[in-house]
């Protein structure tokens, strides 16, 4: 199926109006910029415009794939030496990660419950539905800038009522009632899941083994707030990659740790690389496989947000089943002869060995067998 196609100016003329969204027009609207790109080099260096409904000093610019168009979405937000955002509310949910700076958040809700915390960058959180708050840049010699992911798309295009969106009175008491020590870094692992609204600091939380996605990495899992948006951390080792995969729309994926090139491809198209550092932000498109290598001296690890969260899932994802089970992960065995040549290449500019040799042995004795022809 192709993945884009020409036609005639007539026939696109006649469809012109949904190439607009209530949620496109709100964002024009603060006179900010959207970025449609699946890739953004450097989230800490990306272009700003000032954005006053934000707050003194604020800026901020949306970034909004078409892959993931009208299900969520991403900004980065700065908050200048010594100020704050103004307060507020609203009826989707976002995620947070702290790029840069160090601050705080006072999250309260309309009964007067209110519960401040501290944050520096590495930290991730989440803000409860419909919860006011607002940050604080607590330095004066640095700029805090945010990351944040959200379901503003979906919400703003289902009501398309701003005023509802941002000034609905009503506490979720199931997400939000003011417990003290809602936002502590504390939490009880459940298998890959850490049950916690809060981590201080997510470069060098300890993970869980994850062997099914290759390479002898780490990995845990978020649902924070008791959200619909998902997050989950992942490392791999110096010298080594993970298998390609494929999942539906929504991730967005930030480098925390290391260097390294990730390689993204619709079925039956050519990979297409794309070098990755800290701060870098990648989003895979719908079905679109995609995998990670880590080409530098230093453990690599990233966050990914998604938009299917934990608590809705049905089992194990197909994201980490072999294709020859049904599922849409690539096993070493059967990827690309290329692939492992650009690694062996990039791993020799750097002047690292790799350590994939035993990863492929290990994968021999419980690969499925491939589907008859």
């Amino acid at each position: 199926m192709a993945k884009d196609a020409i036609v005639s100016k007539e026939l696109a003329e006649k469809f012109k109006t949904e190439k607009d969204t209530p949620y496109l027009r709100f964002v024009r609207g603060d006179g900010l910029d959207i970025i449609g790109a699946q890739y953004v080099p450097d989230l800490c260096t990306v272009d700003l415009k000032p954005w006053p409904r934000r707050g003194d000093g604020a800026k901020g610019v949306f970034i909004n794939h078409e892959a993931s168009r009208t299900s969520n979405d991403c900004y980065v937000c700065e908050i200048a030496l010594g100020k704050k955002l103004e307060p507020r509310h609203h009826l989707f949910e976002e995620m947070i990660m702290v790029l840069t700076g160090r601050g705080s958040t006072t999250v309260w809700n309309n009964a007067g419950a209110r519960v401040t915390f501290e944050w520096k960058a590495g930290s991730i959180f989440a803000i409860p539905l419909n919860c006011w708050y607002q940050h604080f840049n607590g330095s004066g010699q640095e700029v805090v800038r945010l990351v944040a992911v959200t379901n503003f798309p979906s919400v703003m295009n289902l009501y398309e009522d701003p005023d509802f969106v941002f000034n609905f009175d009503y506490d979720f008491k199931n997400r939000f009632s003011g417990e003290p020590d809602y936002f502590s870094a504390k939490g009880e692992q459940d298998g890959f899941l850490l049950r916690t609204n809060f981590v201080a600091d997510a470069i060098n939380l300890p993970l869980i083994t994850a062997k099914e996605r290759g390479a002898g990495g780490g990995h845990i899992r978020f649902n924070m707030a008791k959200g619909s948006i998902a997050s989950h951390i992942s490392q791999f080792p110096v010298g080594t990659y993970k298998k390609a995969h494929a999942h539906g729309p929504g991730a967005h994926v930030i480098v925390l740790t290391g260097e390294g090139y990730s390689l993204m491809w619709p079925e039956g198209d050519e990979p297409k690389r794309y070098d990755w550092k800290y701060g870098t932000l990648i989003v895979p498109p719908n079905a679109w496989f995609h995998q990670h290598f880590n080409g530098g001296a230093t453990p690599a690890r990233y966050l990914a947000f998604k938009h299917a969260s934990p608590r809705n899932s049905q089992g194990v994802p197909l994201s980490w089943i072999s294709r020859r089970l049904g599922g849409n992960q690539i096993d070493y065995a059967d990827e690309s002869p290329a692939v492992r040549k650009m690694f062996s290449d990039e791993l020799a500019k750097h002047g690292v060995g790799s350590k994939m040799e035993p990863v492929y042995e290990a994968e021999l004795p419980n690969l499925p067998p491939k589907a008859a022809a």
